[in-house]
């Protein structure tokens, strides 16, 4: 394997649709609210204006927000090569794809300097995100989105680097649902319309239940080989069976936050579209109550990360037509 073939990867390019899925719902969401406030407003003043809703899609928040959350996930999974890879857990029992730092086909110093320039270049990207978003003329918003930033940048770096490493203490669900469901898609929305509407944070659940699924069903897969190298994570602490029942939970949780928001939203058939995707999940569902090797459960991964995905596209086409 050449160099660049071992960076591509450690980068793990399947989970990179998965994690821009908050920013896609999130967008898509603050398009349509802004939308229907100036027709409101257009209305309450007699006056006729043609208007369509991607007329005030800002293109330059969508793509800086892509950019800094696919530099947050490539962050991550640079740092979750390099510290399974130091502590061990990377090893001979592993059952998904070898690990570049644990195949040598990448050194610890190497891919220790590449987690250090991702993360400089995903703080620019931030930065750059924020000011477009804001300006000068909301300072305090500023501040706030800088140290969120910060927070998560910290985040995707200490999932398995350090002495205090989260992802071995059975953290590592609570901060994805946090980050790629709550603060992608709710943080999303408010770049474009600087504020808070409830509803946005049933869309956030759905997507941030589904990332914490994918998660589930790695550690699930690799429950073995964690327990053996005392990686605690949630399924080692609580076990196969009670990981499935979570699992359901997770699943099903997801399905319903996105009904409830489209009860209290639905305009038109357009919102509907993304029911289609639910269709993979509860046949996903179905096989994972009917696997007895979690090692089998490899291939839901990406089913799971696609289908949230696809929701993500179809919920958005829905909001935006």
């Amino acid at each position: 394997m050449t160099k660049f073939k071992a960076w591509i990867s450690a980068a793990r390019l399947r989970t990179l649709p998965l994690s821009i899925s908050g920013i896609i719902v999130g967008s898509s969401i603050g398009v349509r609210f802004i939308y229907e406030d100036i027709l409101k407003i257009i209305e309450s003043n007699d006056h006729l204006i043609c208007l369509s809703g991607p007329n005030f899609f800002d293109k330059s928040i969508f793509w800086l927000a892509i950019a800094t959350t696919l530099g947050l996930q490539i962050l991550s999974n640079f740092a979750n090569d390099y510290g399974d890879g130091v502590k061990g857990t990377d090893n001979e029992d592993r059952v998904g794809p070898q690990r570049a730092l644990q195949s040598g086909a990448i050194s610890r110093k190497e891919m220790f300097r590449g987690i250090v320039i991702t993360a400089i270049i995903t703080l620019i990207l931030a930065i750059l995100l924020i000011y477009v978003s804001f300006g000068k003329e909301y300072f305090v918003y500023s501040v706030f989105f800088f140290l969120l930033g910060l927070a998560a940048i910290i985040a995707a770096m200490k999932y398995t680097m350090g002495d205090s490493a989260y992802g071995y203490r059975g953290l590592g669900d609570l901060f994805v649902f946090i980050f790629f469901g709550l603060v992608s898609v709710v943080g999303c929305y408010f770049l474009f319309t600087k504020n808070l509407n409830w509803s946005v944070f049933l869309p956030a659940i759905t997507i941030g239940f589904l990332s914490s699924a994918v998660l589930n069903l790695n550690n699930m897969r690799d429950h073995d080989s964690d327990k053996k190298a005392k990686k605690n994570t949630l399924v080692v602490k609580l076990g196969i069976a009670q990981a499935k029942k979570y699992h359901y939970f997770l699943i099903l949780g997801a399905i319903s936050s996105m009904v409830i928001f489209l009860f209290f939203t639905y305009q038109n058939y357009a919102n509907l579209l993304f029911l289609v995707a639910f269709i993979p999940l509860v046949i996903h569902l179905i096989k994972v109550e009917k696997t007895k090797d979690t090692k089998d459960l490899d291939p839901e991964l990406k089913k799971v990360a696609l289908s949230t995905f696809l929701l993500a596209i179809l919920f958005s086409l829905g909001q935006i037509f």
